[in-house]
């Protein structure tokens, strides 16, 4: 018999995996992207790159965990002895993103408490560098930041207490509460941010359209780019999750449905946030494109200054706002520190409890890194060359063994047409092993030849080799040692399904 976990409905499991993919990168990633590659015009190979290797490497991802029921490592294994390592360098990549992105979600915490009277002051990134994070010098770690360390123990809290409770009494239960109020707290304030003057000046520089970029290639790169690292690909997330499913589930329109409803939360953060950019430039009287930012700046430096210029209700605003962020954030932690407790916990042989405690802990201790002063210059570094160099990579690595080292692309087809209603055709075919690989190629090629020409950042040579290349690298490293120990020959048995019921 079958003891692994399962989710409790088919409306649980596309929660969570829609949670996974709607994370932070959709609110302070999508929007200036899109606007840097050709405003409205960039939507045409956004949406062909979502249909040719977004929606195609869900499906992929959702067939391999439903047919081979593991974790990554164990569902790479089933396919083939020798890919074992395929799946730890997933799982070790989806470690090292818990370990700082714990901490972004603990800065989101800090900022709700902080809006209620605007304590970060008019000198927004002053406040933000100086103040809270207190930042150092790259390479020196210094002392611990109360302000940041506070909440993150909190959100390890909560994310291994959600993780204890298991996948159908957990996971399952926090994603049907968090993704409808993250929902709801986003519309608000969309809502909100049309109301205010400038808002349709905002909306006009991030619709209007270039369409002289639709012939560049970077930007389709770009988009291939965005709905890569939009949608939790290539990280083990939707190997695990999907591997929790019961033996009849339609895996393509899963995958449609996850597929769309993260695009359709990246409009909605792109219409939020350029609505409120709009109006933060009409107060201080020069064009939308002045204050176009993305990231952490965006977040707890751009947005502090817009709720302060707002005419009313600025705390609550803020709050909602921030809240967002949380909510954002933790749905895509608790998806992350999945991957690497399931992976423990099979290949060792332990309890759920004790996984959760050994690899959920070991993420929560590393993160400390992060909240000391030098906290900032370490986690830019690390997510620049995890993304780049880890997840764009793996995931490169992935398409091509399965399409042409395996030959499983048939087989998966087969398997998810069966259970599907929604028949899969040659383009499924043709996506993944023409031209995803081409795509994800030239992006790498690209990374490499930029990155070898010139640093990243302004950081030292010493700097990015510590904590950029070392890190991307190690943990390939890590995953080959651990592809050295195999797995007895019972596991690799595929359990039995018999008591597996279709879930509605």
């Amino acid at each position: 018999m079958d003891n692994r976990p399962q989710w409790g409905s088919r409306a649980g499991f596309v929660m969570a995996a829609i949670g996974s993919a709607i994370g932070l990168g959709n609110i302070w990633r999508f929007p200036a992207v899109a606007y840097e590659n050709g405003g409205g015009a960039f939507f045409l190979p956004y949406l062909f790159a979502l249909l040719t290797a977004g929606i195609p490497l869900l499906i992929l991802e959702f067939t391999i965990g439903h047919k081979y029921k593991g974790s990554a490592p164990l569902s790479f294994t089933r396919i083939n002895k020798g890919s074992q390592w395929l799946g730890w360098w997933q799982v070790g990549i989806s470690f090292v993103i818990a370990t700082y992105y714990a901490v972004i979600v603990a800065w989101a915490m800090s900022y709700a408490v902080f809006s209620f009277k605007q304590s970060w002051g008019n000198d927004t990134t002053g406040f933000l560098v100086g103040e809270y994070l207190k930042v150092a010098d790259p390479g020196k770690a210094g002392s611990m930041v109360p302000g940041v360390l506070i909440p993150l123990i909190l959100v390890w809290i909560v994310v291994l207490g959600i993780l204890f409770a298991g996948v159908k009494k957990g996971i399952e239960k926090a994603n049907k509460i968090m993704i409808p109020t993250l929902v709801v707290l986003f519309l608000i304030i969309v809502i909100r941010a049309l109301t205010l003057d400038g808002a349709v000046e905002g909306l006009n520089t991030f619709f209007q359209p270039n369409w002289n970029t639709i012939l560049d290639g970077k930007v389709w790169v770009a988009a291939y780019g965005q709905i890569f690292f939009s949608l939790s690909i290539g990280f083990a997330i939707m190997i695990t999750y999907s591997s929790y499913l019961p033996k009849k589930t339609d895996l393509t329109n899963n995958a449609f449905i996850t597929g769309f409803a993260n695009s359709s939360f990246e409009l909605l953060a792109g219409i939020g946030v350029f609505a409120a950019l709009g109006f933060m430039a009409a107060q201080q009287g020069v064009p939308v494109d002045k204050v176009v930012s993305s990231g952490v700046i965006l977040a707890f430096s751009v947005f502090p200054q817009i709720i302060n210029e707002l005419p009313a209700l600025n705390g609550l605003f803020g709050v909602l706002f921030f809240g967002s962020l949380i909510l954002a954030g933790l749905t895509s932690l608790i998806s992350i520190v999945e991957t690497f407790v399931a992976g423990v916990q099979e290949k060792f042989h332990v309890s759920r409890t004790k996984s959760v405690t050994i690899g959920g802990g070991l993420a929560a201790i590393i993160s400390l890194l992060y909240a000391t002063q030098g906290g900032l210059n370490f986690l830019d570094t690390v997510d620049y060359f995890i993304n780049q160099f880890g997840v764009a990579l793996a995931g490169l690595f992935e398409v091509v063994f399965i399409a042409w080292f395996a030959k499983q692309l048939k087989p998966l087809q087969n398997h998810a047409d069966a259970i599907s209603d929604i028949k899969l055709g040659a383009w499924w075919r043709i996506c993944l092993s023409i031209i995803t690989p081409i795509v994800l190629g030239y992006m790498m090629y690209d990374n490499l030849r930029q990155n070898l020409l010139k640093e990243y950042g302004d950081y030292p040579r010493e700097f990015i080799f510590n904590f950029g290349w070392t890190v991307a690298i190690g943990v390939i490293v890590v995953a080959t040692l651990m592809g050295i120990k195999r797995w007895k020959e019972d596991q690799l048995q595929l359990p039995a399904s018999s008591n597996q019921k279709e879930v509605s």
